[in-house]
């Protein structure tokens, strides 16, 4: 039933997550900016294992991938508010390259965890985004 729990990218993202929430414990709680980003950051690192169980619960490509979608966004943010916090004027910056070599593990896992995704076992996307190339409408995957 938790079989995504076992996948080593969820492990990873559960790593990132407290890697996360270490560091943002950090921001002084008088800086709203920073306060701001450190809320960001937590969203999108909770996001790196929340919709990997979203996606391993679901069997359709197209459900899968809209969770990939939404999980390399969430790790790209992140990487993103690590500049910002820096930018920000954030101090304790020595973990930072440790969380962002976390996220480099995790793209590298991301990778080789979206290539076992099933492209014909869809349904047909009417936005366009998730269909096999050559697909037509008229013909839903094992559907």
């Amino acid at each position: 039933m938790h079989q995504h729990k076992n996948l080593p990218i969820y492990r990873k993202g559960e790593e990132i997550y407290h890697l996360t929430s270490c560091i943002v414990e950090l921001v002084p709680e008088e800086d709203i900016m920073l306060q701001h980003i450190r809320e960001f950051m937590l969203q999108d690192a909770a996001l790196l294992t929340v919709k990997v169980a979203g996606a391993a619960g679901a069997d359709l490509y197209s459900i899968r991938m809209e969770n990939a979608v939404l999980i390399r966004k969430a790790a790209r943010d992140l990487l993103t508010n690590c500049t910002a916090l820096k930018l920000y004027g954030f101090q304790d910056t020595t973990y930072l390259p440790l969380l962002r070599h976390a996220i480099e593990e995790y793209r590298l896992l991301f990778l080789e965890w979206v290539a076992g995704f099933d492209p014909w076992n869809y349904v047909w996307d009417d936005w366009g985004l998730f269909n096999p190339p050559g697909a037509s409408e008229q013909e839903d995957g094992d559907l």
